[in-house]
């Protein structure tokens, strides 16, 4: 807690956003709102899942910071779900304080792109808010369409598609995607494959990694694509076929 209140000194970020803010905890929804707002973000906040489900059917944000453990209503998993389910690709970054791997793959399979475990640092919170936005705006987005097989991904207008068919793939997706397409065949590890991705791999679990994975083939599969082209090594990584 007193570290999130020294930080709200702290020199602003260059980039700043509009987040949703949805944590059941008052004292701590207000202390991580003061932060990030003494950053420069706009900052709305949600004490329940109701809550954050109004606010996202009333206008867009560039992020959605998610409570898991949330209170009566819908909880961190479930809105994650109905997001997905409505097709946005808002970037979700989940908080979660329950120990054990079966509760973070769960929000991941819900469509979380990220978490964090509590209690939260202000350093870790504002770091992963500042990759998020950069990912948002690159500074120089490139305009070269990238191509492998039947795939084809813009960078630029951040699209992805097998063959004619579109592929709707959230942020970590698409960067995940990006990443092997730009490798072209050459083995990448989970590590390699976060940083390419996030621009470091400072407090995550490089497992993250498989559920993106296992997404993609899925939306491979159900766009009539290829879920094989993106293949397993065994121990080391990821790489896509024909190489």
């Amino acid at each position: 807690m007193r570290t999130l209140q020294e930080s709200a000194a702290a020199a602003a970020p260059p980039l700043v956003g509009d987040l949703l803010l949805v944590e059941d905890d008052d004292e701590l929804r207000a202390l991580m709102a003061g932060a990030l707002e003494a950053d420069g973000h706009r900052v709305v906040e949600a004490p329940d899942g109701r809550a954050a489900l109004d606010a996202l059917a009333e206008r867009p944000f560039d992020l959605l910071i998610l409570d898991l453990a949330l209170g009566p209503g819908p909880d961190g998993i479930e809105v994650c779900r109905r997001l997905r389910r409505a097709g946005a690709d808002l970037h979700v970054l989940v908080l979660t304080a329950r120990d054990g791997e079966a509760d973070v793959v769960m929000a991941l399979e819900a469509g979380a792109d990220d978490y964090v475990t509590k209690p939260v640092g202000v350093a870790e919170l504002r770091s992963r808010v500042r990759a998020v936005l950069r990912r948002i705006r690159p500074a120089a987005p490139e305009r070269e369409v990238l191509r492998h097989g039947a795939l084809a991904l813009d960078p630029a207008a951040r699209t992805a598609a097998t063959g004619a068919a579109a592929l709707h793939l959230t942020l970590s997706e698409f960067e995940v995607l990006r990443a092997l397409m730009d490798a072209d065949g050459r083995l990448l590890t989970r590590r390699e494959l976060l940083r390419a991705i996030f621009g470091d791999d400072a407090y995550r679990d490089p497992r993250a990694i498989d559920v993106h994975i296992h997404h993609l083939r899925e939306k491979l599969a159900g766009a009539g694509g290829d879920p094989e082209a993106i293949v397993t090594v065994r121990g080391a990584g990821y790489r896509l076929s024909g190489a």
